[in-house]
């Protein structure tokens, strides 16, 4: 596995590849990784001669008080497991590559109506910062293909949006979540978890299902449905962000005659924000 930490050297590389006919996949990360980021790399090497990995710990989709300086960064670890993925480069800049005119004056990318709403309502300018580095991504290794995780559900439709919007010829994969055996969505910030915060994590993936099933069931007073899956987190010592059930397709306010449903939550538990969702059809 290549190692690049320049844009130059990273695009020198990725060259040769286009010019001998090979088709690029990227994954991009911000390391720590897990079993998840890894089923994402297994989904671009099926689908791609070469795999990018991005490690990077982007200052820009981080507020004010978030965990931008302690969120772990495991470089040697991550590399080791990219080696054994059989991952073709891994691309690990400095925030100053990125962002040569720096953090607070440079050019972003915002997608509108898409990120201002759920996570974006409680994270604000979280997904302006997300759309502007992988644009920047997008335009550094110029992929045929990108692979993202639905567990960031939010995150994958403001990437494809963006991606659709601005002409970029890159197919956007999306990859089911992974899960621990008892529902729990893997996650970076899963490591900030006390053991009993761990063991009470799952009921934000249950609270999910049955509301599911509820659905299913033929409930559809939707706005009743997600109060109750509040009420009960919170008994269950969470402190809901929200939890809502929208439009599959566009994250829009779902109707009694909405076909594609996605429920999404997300939810503090202690000092660890987590997000879920499930996505299903009637």
């Amino acid at each position: 596995m290549h190692t690049e930490c320049t844009i130059r050297f990273l695009r020198s590389r990725v060259q040769r590849w286009r010019r001998a006919g090979e088709h690029i996949a990227l994954v991009p990360t911000m390391g720590n990784l897990h079993a998840g980021h890894l089923a994402l790399v297994e989904q671009a090497r099926r689908l791609a001669d070469r795999v990018v990995v991005t490690v990077f710990v982007n200052p820009t989709q981080f507020g004010a008080g978030e965990d931008f300086s302690s969120y772990p960064r495991t470089l040697e670890q991550d590399a080791n497991l990219l080696v054994k993925a059989e991952v073709d480069l891994m691309f690990t800049p400095e925030v100053e590559e990125l962002y040569p005119g720096g953090q607070g004056c440079g050019t972003y990318i915002e997608v509108p109506e898409l990120s201002d709403i759920l996570c974006g309502a409680f994270r604000p300018g979280h997904f302006r910062g997300v759309a502007t580095v992988v644009a920047k991504f997008f335009n550094c290794v110029q992929p045929d293909i990108a692979v993202f995780g639905e567990k960031d559900y939010q995150q994958l439709l403001v990437i494809r949006k963006m991606t659709a919007e601005l002409c970029l010829p890159i197919k956007i994969v999306a990859v089911p979540t992974v899960r621990e055996i008892d529902g729990l969505a893997l996650s970076s910030r899963n490591a900030y978890l006390t053991d009993e915060q761990r063991n009470s994590a799952p009921l934000l993936y249950k609270s999910l299902l049955q509301c599911k099933k509820r659905i299913l069931s033929g409930e559809r007073n939707f706005a009743a449905l997600a109060s109750r899956a509040e009420s009960e987190l919170h008994a269950a010592g969470f402190e809901p962000d929200y939890f809502e059930i929208r439009r599959a397709d566009n994250l829009a306010e779902s109707t009694v005659d909405t076909d594609e449903l996605v429920i999404l939550a997300a939810a503090h538990l202690g000092k660890t924000r987590l997000i879920d969702n499930v996505v299903f059809s009637l």
